[in-house]
């Protein structure tokens, strides 16, 4: 009961939340067959932990959550992970469970967890008992495609660590999802590793918003990455020209340059029974200053066609404003832009594309 108590001393933020969102016309086609989620992290600023998430999620009526990330939960006992269970199963949620970064050599990776191998072996554990088919993980960020070795010598490291887990994977049922992350890799990269440590235990968590942090266009991310995909982490991206190269921004789904008929009929196809969990990450835009020769080390690599596709993309874009919360109030201010920047979201990829399970 704390937690509900919890929950619904959050509830004047929630409805702030919904009083800022947009009533978006019926669906566009006839309903996708497709589970329709959150990453937890898309309400980072809420500080909840999974049992007032839980209670969140079956508010919004969706059909899955993403647990990314271990300090989720008040504990890691056998029990503690039961009652979560049951909590989820009682709403009809399904829990897609994970952690950071697994790569040994990355400067991502945290030794709180202990070794990457017992990192890696926590998080399985985790997921068999809340009954997630994945464990989520990812190597670690675009500072890992530079000094020696590059991006590659992170990926054999990684796929060592997964090859240590695989009976333990394997037994337990869970396919160990590995994302597109921060810019570390692109799709054909990410591919590549995938395959290097097996499919029959090794997938994607295909993030669309990551790939306009590779130079990639989501649309061809998905190509690739889709036959792959266990679990995803879906925004959109504004992406414009700058006399340096490009800026990216992601945005809420519906506001930036990805066609979302198009991308949704795709995953329909591609990965239809992999729950599209939505992870907005909004208000700020990055620089790619591609144009500058010393922009290229770690990318020398990148396929000339790629590139060409983002560069597209850009052109297509346009500048948009940040977020600037209220000096006065700054936490109170990104509790509500995150809590509206996700039901927003939310209530397109519902109302728009027809996607999710529950009314």
């Amino acid at each position: 009961m704390m937690h509900r108590r919890r929950f619904l001393q959050h509830s004047a933020l929630a409805a702030s939340a919904l009083a800022l969102g947009t009533v978006f016309p019926g669906p566009l086609r006839p309903r996708r067959n497709l589970k329709l989620g959150f990453d937890n992290f898309s309400v980072r600023a809420l500080g909840w932990k999974a049992p007032q998430l839980l209670d969140y999620a079956a508010s919004l009526g969706v059909d899955a959550i993403l647990f990314s990330d271990l300090d989720v939960y008040e504990d890691l006992s056998d029990a503690y992970l039961q009652r979560i269970k049951a909590q989820a199963d009682g709403l009809g949620i399904e829990i897609h469970a994970g952690t950071g970064s697994i790569c040994p050599t990355s400067g991502a990776f945290s030794d709180r967890w202990g070794t990457a191998e017992e990192h890696l072996a926590l998080t399985i554990r985790v997921a068999r008992a809340l009954g997630s088919p994945v464990a989520r993980c990812y190597l670690g960020t675009m500072a890992d495609r530079q000094g020696d070795g590059g991006i590659e010598r992170h990926m054999e490291s990684t796929v060592a660590v997964c090859r240590a887990l695989r009976r333990r994977a394997l037994d337990a049922g869970v396919t160990i999802a590995i994302e597109n992350h921060a810019g570390d890799m692109q799709a054909h990269e990410l591919v590549t590793l995938i395959e290097m440590a097996g499919t029959d235990y090794v997938g994607a968590t295909l993030d669309s918003g990551n790939a306009t942090w590779t130079l990639e266009d989501p649309m061809h991310n998905l190509e690739i990455l889709g036959p792959y995909a266990a679990s995803t982490g879906i925004r959109d991206s504004m992406v414009w020209t700058t006399d340096e190269g490009a800026r990216v921004q992601w945005t809420a789904v519906g506001e930036g340059l990805i066609d979302w008929a198009a991308y949704a009929d795709r995953f329909e196809t591609l990965c239809p029974d992999v729950p599209f969990l939505l992870e907005i990450i909004s208000g700020f835009a990055r620089p790619f200053p591609y144009l500058a020769d010393d922009f290229w080390a770690g990318y020398e690599q990148v396929p000339a066609h790629v590139f060409a596709g983002f560069v597209r993309l850009a052109r297509q874009g346009h500048a948009i404003e940040g977020f600037r919360p209220d000096a006065a109030n700054p936490e109170a201010a990104q509790q509500t832009y995150q809590q509206a920047e996700l039901e927003r979201s939310l209530r397109y990829c519902k109302d728009v594309l027809g996607m999710g399970l529950k009314p």
